[in-house]
């Protein structure tokens, strides 16, 4: 791991040497989250998934969710009356 030393501009910004974005992929727009932890600052780099991902991710959810409740016997009719059982089962408590 090399090390590198960058130096801040008046506005709080630094750098990241090139060679460890080309590492990262990281362009213009890349969004990091930062962490401070005593005398240390960590970058994070975080992808935000496209929409076909999520609609993807999403339908896979809805299918796991289908077989589950069919697994258990329930309907498509019977979410109402056991979202308003539950709802009303949490208010007691």
């Amino acid at each position: 791991m090399p090390i590198e030393t960058v130096k801040m501009s008046s506005k709080g910004q630094i750098v990241i040497p090139q060679h460890i974005r080309e590492k990262l992929n990281a362009e213009e727009g890349s969004i990091f989250v930062i962490v401070e932890e005593r005398d240390s600052v960590i970058l994070k780099k975080i992808e935000i998934p496209s929409k076909e991902l999520l609609i993807k991710e999403l339908k896979k959810i809805a299918s796991e969710g289908s077989k589950r409740a069919k697994s258990l016997g329930i309907k498509e009719t019977d979410v109402t009356h056991l979202i308003h059982k539950l709802r009303k089962e949490k208010s007691v408590k």
